[in-house]
């Protein structure tokens, strides 16, 4: 068991002073990495002399409670191999804020010969590519991508550029940025949905608030390919929250590869003032939007 403290950027202090969900995942993240630290197991270590790239594979996050920017996060890491469970509380209390699950990957750079050999006790953790690779499905003709995923569902597909400062390692994709990602998405699909972000707060006071995220990396995706992000809203439950899957694909020689896969589930809450707010129910024009009858 590790324990650190951290602070969440201000970067995620979107809505008055509460950390988003996306920056509450990152503090998950620095504290895996803490935890390897702490273990001897630093990033640029393993990278520059065993060639091995540290990358989280998989991040499951439930939020219990809110954090505020000025908030110091107690973490506690707990390790089995490579899978950590992370239990966040906040200095001075004890109250369970984020709990979370993380996998780490460590992924064979070739580039270069000049590393040693893989420590015995990582060579379980080791892979040459991240995800399983599967074979993929080729594109129908005569359809465009964005139209063959969304088909039949109630879906919102976005066509995006990967760009290097969302990568790491000098070429893929990394967690942080699927999170980014994640956060993007929804925002274009409920301004699809006439339902956006500030239209909802102008008119109601309502912000999305999220419980729970989870997303899951599949195969590489590579910088400066174009990634086909869709976001399938699969569930209202009890017009309390809604939860959306996440699929992200590339094209390659025309089969769609999936990357990564992920769902995050939001409710809405209502600002009563700077620092208060409260949970409120999806009326009709918000429930309408989300099973696709758009305002």
């Amino acid at each position: 068991m590790n324990t650190t403290r951290l602070r969440p950027r201000y970067e995620g202090a979107n809505v008055g002073t509460w950390i988003g969900f996306k920056h509450l995942n990152y503090l998950v993240e620095e504290a895996v990495l803490e935890h390897l630290r702490g273990a001897g197991l630093r990033v640029t270590d393993l990278y520059h002399d065993h060639g091995l790239c540290v990358d989280l594979v998989n991040i499951d996050t439930r939020i219990l409670r809110a954090l505020r920017v000025d908030d110091v996060a107690v973490a506690e890491v707990a390790a089995n191999g490579m899978s950590y469970t992370v239990k966040i509380t906040t200095e001075g209390d004890a109250r369970k804020a984020i709990d979370a699950r993380a996998t780490v990957a460590l992924r064979f750079d070739p580039w270069g010969e000049d590393v040693k050999d893989t420590p015995a006790e990582l060579a379980p953790y080791v892979v040459k590519r991240l995800g399983e690779g599967g074979p993929g499905e080729r594109l129908p003709e005569g359809v465009t991508v964005e139209d063959h995923l969304t088909a039949g569902r109630n879906s919102f597909a976005w066509k995006w550029r990967i760009p290097y400062f969302y990568c790491h390692f000098t070429e893929r994709l990394q967690m942080s940025g699927y999170l980014r990602l994640m956060e993007e998405v929804v925002d274009l699909f409920l301004a699809d949905r006439g339902v956006s972000v500030k239209r909802l707060l102008d008119e109601q006071q309502l912000i999305p608030a999220v419980p729970h995220s989870r997303i899951t990396i599949l195969d590489e995706a590579l910088m400066e390919e174009e990634l086909y992000v869709v976001l399938t809203v699969e569930e209202v439950f009890k017009r309390l929250t809604y939860t959306s899957r996440m699929d992200c694909y590339v094209v390659r020689d025309g089969v769609l590869v999936r990357t990564a896969t992920g769902r995050i589930t939001h409710g809405y809450a209502r600002l009563t003032g700077r620092s208060e707010w409260s949970l409120v129910g999806l009326d009709d024009r918000l429930h309408d939007a989300l099973t696709n009858r758009p305002s």
